[in-house]
């Protein structure tokens, strides 16, 4: 919390982190497959802070959804609501990277293709997920 008894701008860009990363491990499609095991970095977040989130009893709940597959990149989108209300918009462009050779790396095909299943138009969360 803030001064002002609020959530930090700081800590809401902690729960995307934590979103972002439970949901590239849900990803992860096992069975010896390298996909969305390497690291990743961000390349921008973009946020739009809708309404002060107060400390309270009610949870909040982070949607996510795939907004855009290039060829070395995807965009992921959030909000941050609880059944009332909108608390945050936003968006983070990641970027695979190969640690041992400290570079960014292109999408596989096996990745892309798990990605399209949570792909949506910006304007909707059809391909949402709660996290």
């Amino acid at each position: 919390m803030d001064a002002f008894g609020h959530v930090n701008n700081a800590v809401f860009v902690r729960y995307l982190e934590e979103a972002r990363i439970d949901f590239m491990r849900r990803l992860a499609p096992g069975g010896g497959s390298p996909s969305f095991t390497g690291g990743s970095v961000v390349a921008r977040h973009e946020i739009d802070y809708v309404r002060p989130l107060v400390h309270r009893p009610a949870p909040v709940t982070i949607e996510m959804w795939v907004t855009k597959i290039s060829a070395a990149s995807m965009t992921v989108g959030y909000e941050v609501k609880d059944e009332d209300n909108l608390y945050l918009r936003a968006s983070t462009v990641v970027v695979p990277y190969n640690f041992s050779e400290e570079r960014p790396r292109r999408l596989t095909v096996e990745e892309k293709t798990v990605l399209k299943e949570y792909l949506a138009d910006a304007s909707h969360q059809d391909g949402a997920v709660a996290v």
